[in-house]
């Protein structure tokens, strides 16, 4: 098949390879270079620089809503794109601009977790399992017919980053065997009665809230982990909490039960023990390294 790719951050890269390997990818569109670094360099995208080192033709439009970047987009003359975690919204002309149409890659076993965070959210809600769709784009939100799905466990031990890693590379094994079966896999509607969305992760959710149960809580740092991460502010300093246990302690929220050889703090219900943390401007380290050389005052509040 030709093949327009359209894909952004470290999630789309291992789709992407698969694809070159197996298909014609005539182009990439993906999100424009950044800023970033103490040098302000100009930082390309990890699906830019696959397609680069694979000689492919990359375009970065800041929008694909003006009439001369769709006519540029269809004279591509391929038979779909494929998307996964690209950035931008597609407007119909551009949904409909191949023969076989447009599909994407999405990190949920749908019509669970429409819409933005939905690795994030399935750890954060507690839920037994999380996967990959693929699933044609329409103009409505993740709202198109499905392929195929696979799912991935979420265990007491997933985080945000590890989740993403799997499915990843499900994402890839999957798209690669809808576009091998296309002709053979008849796509089924989403049953509308299910639909949940994964609403966008707002920066002041990054921040513990004691006063919920420690079981959320505990669920939230490891969805959050690695990024954005979840934090608390003790004596004006902000810390990073990369994980945490549940233990069935009892005291004020917010409120350090014991802060010398453990870090307990308390919650609505329960309490929750740090076992990795990180200071402003240090590495991550485990509780034990920190408290070393730290003390948290038994009885302060977290703030």
């Amino acid at each position: 098949m030709k093949i327009v790719f359209m894909g952004t951050p470290d999630f789309a890269a291992p789709v992407l390879e698969r694809l070159i390997k197996e298909h014609d990818v005539v182009c990439v569109y993906t999100k424009e270079p950044k800023q970033s670094g103490r040098g302000n360099e100009l930082r390309k995208t990890p699906v830019h620089l696959i397609a680069e080192k694979n000689g492919i033709e990359v375009r970065t439009p800041k929008t694909l809503r003006d009439e001369e970047a769709q006519k540029s987009f269809k004279a591509l003359n391929a038979d779909i794109s494929v998307v996964a975690a690209y950035g931008l919204i597609l407007p119909k002309p551009i949904i409909e601009a191949f023969p076989l149409g447009c599909l994407n890659v999405h990190a949920s076993l749908l019509p669970r977790w429409r819409g933005a965070a939905p690795i994030q959210r399935s750890i954060e809600a507690g839920d037994s399992s999380s996967g990959v769709t693929i699933m044609e784009i329409v103009e409505a939100l993740d709202a198109g017919r499905m392929y195929e799905k696979g799912i991935v466990p979420i265990t007491k031990e997933t985080t945000g980053g590890s989740l993403h890693d799997s499915l990843s590379v499900l994402g890839a094994d999957l798209m690669s065997h809808v576009l091998q079966n296309f002709d053979k896999i008849t796509p089924l509607p989403q049953d509308e009665s299910l639909v949940t969305y994964a609403k966008k992760l707002e920066k002041e959710e990054e921040k513990l809230d004691f006063n919920l149960s420690a079981e959320y809580l505990e669920r939230k740092i490891r969805a959050f982990n690695p990024f954005p991460a979840t934090y608390f502010e003790y004596n004006g300093e902000r810390f990073k909490i990369l994980r945490a246990k549940v233990i069935d302690k009892s005291a004020k929220p917010a409120q350090i039960i014991e802060g010398k050889s453990k870090l307990i703090i308390a919650c609505a219900d329960k309490a929750l023990e740090i076992l990795e943390i990180q200071r402003q401007g240090k590495r991550a380290m485990t509780i034990d390294e920190l408290l070393r050389g730290f003390e948290f005052k038994t009885g302060d509040m977290i703030k």
